[in-house]
């Protein structure tokens, strides 16, 4: 299982549907994008490092994109960005778990939905 950005900001921000939704994937993958946008939101680094100790204790495998996988969100991009407003770090998560043959857990499958090669699992947050 690959599991989205939005699923460990929920996490992180201490959701318990979301704590137990991880807890039950461990170990997961997640894609060498999320792994860069969880970054970009770290307030400071004892966050960034807690959450990489984090990660290492999860045993996460981080997935790099590919040729394929990059030829892929480009289509993904071209086909859908001005229908269903496909943005570029959604088309390269895509494409990885396209290319992975993996399920993605995600809050937010109306980004993915289109796409008819992929399989999404549906994560709702407690709110």
């Amino acid at each position: 299982m690959i599991i989205d950005t939005d699923v460990l900001i929920w996490y992180l921000r201490g959701d318990e549907g979301a704590r137990k939704a991880v807890d039950e994937a461990v170990p997961f993958s997640i894609s060498v994008i999320t792994y860069m946008e969880l970054m970009q939101g770290m307030r400071n680094k004892a966050e960034s490092r807690a959450f990489q100790k984090q990660m290492q204790k999860w045993n996460v495998e981080i997935v790099q994109t590919s040729r394929e996988a990059s030829s892929r969100a480009m289509f993904c991009v071209q086909e859908y960005a001005l229908s269903h407003s496909m943005e570029l770090a959604d088309a390269l998560i895509a494409a990885t778990v396209v290319q992975s043959g993996e399920v993605l857990l995600t809050a937010t499958d109306r980004h993915y939905k289109i796409i008819p090669t992929m399989e999404c699992k549906r994560f709702s947050p407690a709110k």
